[in-house]
């Protein structure tokens, strides 16, 4: 049997209420529109304002995993850190859903980044006083999840990303690739929709930076993300399933 639309709204036709068509296609997760990020000349410097971006456009569909390359200096993480509201631009918008980032206040911003982005660092930012488990779940402490829940769900984790065993070593007992999975074990704690990357495995030897950008993509698939990842690696980024090259203010399609 047919299962009936959800949708509310109906029309009449031929004498009797029909229900409308449900709008199909494609959802997009994560959405800039004429996005342009200048900043101001240093006073007494002599230069002239630095423009990254202006009139950027970019659509992320759910679950896509997205790779963005180009040069240093071209703006590659700062596009990141407006999709994870930790920096606003200088004008456009960015969406995530039907959330428009530029509403938010400073306590929404951060409840975003807690409960609904993933974000990993090039390098780690483990606080060394504290165990693998405890630093996976401080994003659970910081929301007012109990002790015992969250330091299971952080367990759990550590699980995920192949260090079981491990919830009692600090960072400067772990190699670098380890304390790289911890810190994507602590990005994906919170169980959030968005993994935003910046040169994840760029601190890691070739085979270390191999093994973390693959388990990338195992958690990617596994966990129904939708992911965008800033890397130098033409390799790790043809392994994508989109790569866009931020050059001259711009995004163009690579593949």
């Amino acid at each position: 049997m047919q299962e009936p639309l959800q949708r509310k709204d109906w029309r009449r036709d031929s004498g009797a209420f029909q229900p409308l068509p449900v709008e199909r296609g494609p959802k997009v997760m994560l959405r800039t529109v004429e996005l342009a990020k200048v900043y101001p000349a240093v006073a007494g410097s002599g230069g002239g304002d630095v423009e990254l971006f202006r009139g950027l456009n970019l659509e992320v569909i759910a679950g896509e995993m997205v790779a963005i390359v180009g040069e240093s200096g071209a703006g590659k993480s700062t596009l990141l850190h407006l999709l994870a509201a930790l920096d606003r631009p200088t004008s456009g918008e960015v969406w995530c859903g039907e959330k428009r980032l530029s509403t938010f206040t400073a306590r929404q911003a951060a409840d975003y980044r807690n409960s609904e982005v993933g974000y990993v660092w090039q390098f780690h930012y483990l606080l060394p006083e504290f165990t693998a488990a405890e630093n996976i779940a401080m994003p659970l402490l910081s929301r007012g999840m109990g002790h015992g829940a969250a330091m299971e769900r952080a367990r759990f984790w550590l699980g995920e990303v192949g260090l079981a065993g491990r919830e009692q070593h600090r960072s400067g007992e772990l190699s670098g690739g380890e304390q790289q999975r911890v810190s994507l074990a602590r990005a994906l704690v919170s169980e959030p929709k968005i993994l935003l990357a910046d040169e994840p495995t760029g601190d890691l030897d070739a085979k270390t930076a191999d093994a973390v950008f693959e388990l990338i993509r195992k958690l990617h698939a596994a966990h129904g993300l939708t992911s965008v990842v800033v890397t130098h690696s033409l390799d790790f980024a043809g392994r994508c399933g989109r790569v866009l090259r931020l050059t001259g203010g711009r995004l163009e399609a690579v593949r």
